[in-house]
Parts: structure tokens; C-alpha cells; sequence
């Protein structure tokens, strides 16, 4: 497949007077045109400060960021504003940032196409369309305030995707919302990344998103930890989670908490090369 979110030695450091903090340090990520793709990780791991990044709210200090066509290291101010519009759609989590309070949903869908340019013959037929693939086609003339918090975010799903992205970007867009609901988000990602080929990446602090996507990419301390890939099966049996550890272009890898307390694996630990397979040993003459 076609790679077409690639991010290598990703840096991306904070300055605020003389205080620096590295959210991304050194992150490789790679998502393929047409996945679903979900980014976890804890409070402060960088998963945020990636989304910003690949939003084009936010530029990289360091490293190398490519999204289709476009190079993010090196937007003008114009070429954002552009990138933004024609390439990238995002969902925050927060609904009151998605939608206009005083417009419909159908308006709310309108509204990008009307910024764009796109001619006022098609707009309204390109907004039902949408609302109609997320299933909420029945909203289309109510406020976001007569809506539910699961349709609020579907209609903001169909904003997302008025002016056809090729990658939509969502922010904990379940982070608000109840079991029900939270199903019916994801239920309409995948329905847009089945229908119209929209590549989708998720960002959460929730790992049992791994359930609702082909492949979860775990980040720790601003650098990709592990991918769990979800796989069906050849005889119809259930979908089997398979969990990796990722090694970055400089052969980094970082080995799950459980491992190193289990092992007692601290500073320094010794490698042994064998036929099919590395073997980590603890360093028995460690202090």
C-alpha cells in the first residue's frame, strides 16, 4: 500500500521562557493510504502534539513530516491555510469546537463548502450526503443543542469531510460520550473509511479503542512504543489482537513496564544474537 502519513525522527520541542519540553522525541510512524489507525497513549506521551502536527496547527522543531503531496516542515503561511482546507479534516473532542450553535447540522456542513468556494448548487446536496453516510441524515435541520452528544459528533464528522480530505483527524471524539454512543463514532469512521477511502487516524488516552480499529500504535514518552494489530482469520474464527514492539530507524525499541520489572531489567542489559531471534539478558554483574 501507499504510505501516506510518514513521520521520521519526529521532534518537537515546547519553549516557554527558559523552560523546554520535548513532547516528540524522535517519533516514527508510518499509516498507510485507507487505514484506521488508532494513536494511544497517556496524559503527556505526545500523542496530542502529533495530532497538532499532522493538523498543520502546529510545526515540527525537528525531523521529517509528510502528509500525501504535502512536506510539513516546510508549509508557508499559505500553503497551511491551504493544506487545511483541501487535505486534512479534524473532530476535536469537545463538541462546542465542532459544530456553530446557531447554524443546523445541515448548515454546519455547509459551511466549509461555502469557505472553499464550492458552488451554492451542490452545497446542499453534498451536506445531505454526508449526514446520510454517518447516519444522521434526520438532524440535518436541528441545532447542535436539540442533538445528542453521539449525533453532535457524527454531524462533526460529516464538517470534517465536506471538502473531501484525504486523511481526517479525530480527537478523542468518543472522550464525552457513553458506550452507545462511543459505538456509533466509530461505527461511522469505519463507514467512511470503507465508503469514501478517507484514511483515519484516532487519537485517545483510551486503549480499549484497539477493539474498534485494524491497528493501534501505542506511544510512550514521544516516541512509538507498540502497534496491537487486529487480524481476522482465514477460517471465520475471531479476530485475533496481536501486540508488537516497534523498532525505530535507529533500532530503538522500548520494552513493556511488566517485562523489565519481571526480569528486573534496569540500566544495562546484555543482547545475544541467536538463529531466528535477539535475546535479552539481564546484566548479572549489575549493582
Amino acid at each position: 500500500m501507499t504510505a501516506l502519513v510518514v513521520c521520521e525522527s519526529l521532534v518537537r520541542v515546547h519553549r516557554t521562557g527558559s523552560v523546554e519540553v520535548q513532547a516528540l522525541q524522535g517519533l516514527d510512524l508510518q499509516v498507510d493510504a485507507g487505514e484506521v489507525v488508532a494513536v494511544v497513549g497517556a496524559s503527556g506521551s505526545g500523542k496530542s502534539t502529533l495530532l497538532a502536527v499532522l493538523a498543520g496547527t502546529d510545526a515540527p522543531t525537528a525531523g521529517r513530516v509528510t502528509v500525501g503531496r504535502w512536506d510539513l516542515t516546510a508549509l508557508s503561511r499559505a500553503d497551511r491555510v491551504a493544506y487545511r482546507r483541501s487535505m486534512v479534516g479534524v473532530v476535536a473532542q469537545q463538541t462546542a469546537r465542532n459544530l456553530v450553535p446557531y447554524l443546523t447540522a445541515a448548515e454546519n456542513v455547509v459551511l466549509p463548502l461555502a469557505l472553499a468556494g464550492t458552488p451554492r448548487r451542490t452545497r446542499a446536496a453534498r451536506a445531505a450526503e454526508l449526514l446520510d453516510l454517518v447516519g444522521v441524515r434526520d438532524v440535518a435541520d436541528r441545532r447542535p443543542a436539540a442533538c445528542s452528544g453521539g449525533e453532535q459528533q457524527r454531524v462533526a464528522i460529516a464538517v470534517g469531510l465536506a471538502n473531501a480530505p484525504e486523511l481526517l483527524l479525530a480527537d478523542e471524539p468518543t472522550g464525552e460520550l457513553d458506550t452507545t454512543s462511543s459505538q456509533q463514532v466509530y461505527e461511522a469512521l469505519r463507514t467512511v473509511n470503507r465508503d469514501l477511502g478517507t484514511t483515519v487516524v484516532v487519537v485517545t488516552h483510551d486503549p480499549t479503542v484497539s477493539e474498534q480499529v485494524e491497528r493501534t500504535v501505542a506511544i510512550r514518552d514521544g516516541r512509538t512504543a507498540s502497534e496491537v494489530l487486529r487480524r481476522a482469520t482465514d477460517d471465520g474464527a475471531p479476530v485475533v489482537a496481536e501486540e508488537f514492539a516497534v523498532l525505530d530507524r535507529a533500532g530503538r525499541l522500548q520494552l513493556p513496564a511488566e517485562y523489565r520489572t519481571a526480569l528486573d531489567l534496569t540500566r544495562r542489559v546484555r543482547l545475544t544474537l541467536e538463529a531466528d531471534h535477539v535475546a535479552v539478558h539481564r546484566d548479572a554483574g549489575a549493582p
